[in-house]
C-alpha cells in the first residue's frame, strides 16, 4: 500500500478517482461519494432549506454522488428521533424534490438511503412512543461493545413480539412505496441501509435471527427478507435506476459481531441479494484499511466486488488522520494520509467508488481542496453537529 502523501501531491495522484462511472442509467462524475450519515435536522420529518443548502454544498464541491442521510420509509415503526427525515406524505416529498432539483442545478447526482431502524429503534426517543420496534424474533440480540449510553441499552432490551407474517409484507410493501416516490420526486437511484444492527441487518445477523420459518435458517435464507425487499424496490423504480445496498460486520449492539468468517460465507449471503438487483455493495466498516478475512488486504467493500462482479464501495475513516478515525474525535489535521491508501487499492482494482463521510461533513469543499492541492480544514469535531 502507498504512503501518505502532501497536500501537493494529492491532485495528481487523485486523477484515477476522477473518472466517470456509469451503472444502469445514473453516470456519475467521478468515483467520490458521499457516505450516508445521520443528521436530524428535519422539521417535522421534512427537508428544509437549511438541509437542502447542505447537500448542494457538496454537489457544487463535485461530489460524485450523494447519498442522503437516512430516510424514514413508510412505516410508522421505522425511525425514531423526531429530525430524521422521512420520505413519504406531501410535505416530506415536496421538500425532497428542492434537494433533488438544487443538487442536480449544481450539477450532482443523490440518491436517498431507506432507513428501517428495526430493533434498534428507540420508542421513548420518538414520535409515536406507543409504537415498539419491529424485530425478526423479538429480540435485540447478543450485546458486546456498544456505543449506546446505557439508558439508550436499558430501554432496548426487553424482548418484544416476533414479526408476524403481514409484518414483514407490510414493512417490504413500505419499503417498495418509499423507492417508487424516490424515482417520482427524480432521485438517482435508491439506497438501502442493510447495516448496523437496524432493519434488514437483523434479518441477516443470526443474532436477532433465530426464526425457523422461510424468513430463518442458514445464511442464504437469512437474506431472504433482503432479497424480497430488494425485488419489490426494483418492481416499483425499474431497470434505469440502480440499488446501493449498505452492509456491515458490525452491529450498533456489538462492534465485534460478523456476518460472515470467511469469503464463502459471506458470498451465501451477497450472492441472492446481488442476483435480486442490487447494483453496488456499500461495505461499511470502521476503518476501510482492515482486512475482512485472514490471508487477504481485501476490505468488505472489496470482497462484495470479487463475490458477487457488482460494484464495491468501501468506506471508513478515508479522509481521517490515521490514529484519529474514531467517532469522537477532539481535534485533527484531517489531512488524509489515508488518501494514499484508498487510492492504491482504488488503482489494484479492489473497489469502484470511495465513500467520504465525516471528512464531507467537516468541510463541504474537501473535495474541492484536494483537487486543488490545498491544504484541509482542521478537523472540528463540533462541526459533526452541524449542517456546514
Amino acid at each position: 500500500m502507498a504512503d501518505a502523501f502532501s497536500p501537493a501531491d494529492i491532485q495528481d495522484r487523485l486523477r484515477p478517482l476522477m473518472t466517470p462511472l456509469s451503472v444502469r442509467g445514473l453516470k456519475v462524475a467521478n468515483r467520490i461519494v458521499m457516505a450516508p450519515m445521520t443528521r436530524e435536522k428535519a422539521t417535522g420529518r421534512v427537508p428544509n432549506d437549511e438541509i437542502v443548502g447542505y447537500y448542494r454544498r457538496r454537489a457544487e464541491n463535485h461530489v460524485g454522488l450523494i447519498v442522503t442521510e437516512g430516510v424514514g420509509i413508510d412505516d410508522r415503526a421505522a425511525v425514531d428521533m423526531p429530525g430524521v427525515p422521512v420520505l413519504h406524505g406531501d410535505a416530506a416529498s415536496a421538500g425532497w424534490r428542492k434537494v433533488v432539483d438544487t443538487v442536480h442545478d449544481a450539477g450532482g447526482k443523490i440518491i436517498p438511503q431507506l432507513w428501517h431502524q428495526g430493533a434498534m429503534r428507540d420508542a421513548a426517543n420518538s414520535t409515536d412512543p406507543e409504537v415498539g420496534p419491529r424485530r425478526p424474533s423479538g429480540v435485540l440480540g447478543p450485546l458486546g461493545k456498544v456505543s449506546l449510553e446505557p439508558g439508550h441499552v436499558e430501554r432496548l432490551r426487553p424482548d418484544t413480539e416476533p414479526m408476524s407474517e403481514n409484518d414483514i409484507a407490510d414493512v417490504i410493501a413500505a419499503y417498495a412505496r418509499s423507492a417508487a416516490n424516490a424515482a417520482r420526486l427524480g432521485f438517482d437511484g435508491v439506497a438501502i441501509h442493510g447495516a448496523h444492527g437496524y432493519m434488514i441487518d437483523n434479518f441477516l445477523w443470526a443474532g436477532t435471527n433465530q426464526r425457523t420459518d422461510r424468513w430463518g435458517g442458514d445464511r442464504r435464507q437469512r437474506a431472504t427478507f433482503a432479497v424480497e425487499v430488494v425485488r419489490a424496490i426494483r418492481r416499483e423504480i425499474g431497470e434505469d435506476l440502480p440499488i446501493m445496498l449498505r452492509f456491515s460486520q458490525f452491529k450498533m449492539q456489538d462492534y465485534n459481531a460478523r456476518l460472515a468468517d470467511t469469503p464463502e460465507e459471506l458470498g451465501e449471503i451477497l450472492g441472492p441479494i446481488a442476483d435480486a438487483g442490487v447494483d453496488i455493495f456499500d461495505g461499511s466498516q470502521r476503518y476501510f484499511d482492515t482486512p475482512i478475512f485472514e490471508g487477504s488486504p481485501l476490505n468488505l467493500g472489496g470482497w462484495a466486488k470479487k463475490l458477487t462482479g457488482k460494484i464495491g464501495m468501501c468506506v471508513g475513516g478515508v479522509g481521517l488522520d490515521q490514529g484519529k478515525r474514531d467517532h469522537h474525535i477532539d481535534s485533527g489535521s484531517g489531512a488524509a494520509d489515508n488518501l494514499g491508501k484508498v487510492i492504491a487499492r482504488f488503482e489494484m482494482g479492489e473497489v469502484d467508488l470511495v465513500g467520504v463521510g465525516r471528512s464531507l461533513l467537516n468541510d463541504p469543499a474537501w473535495l474541492t481542496k484536494a483537487l486543488r492541492g490545498e491544504p484541509f480544514l482542521p478537523f472540528d469535531n463540533g462541526s459533526l453537529q452541524r449542517l456546514t
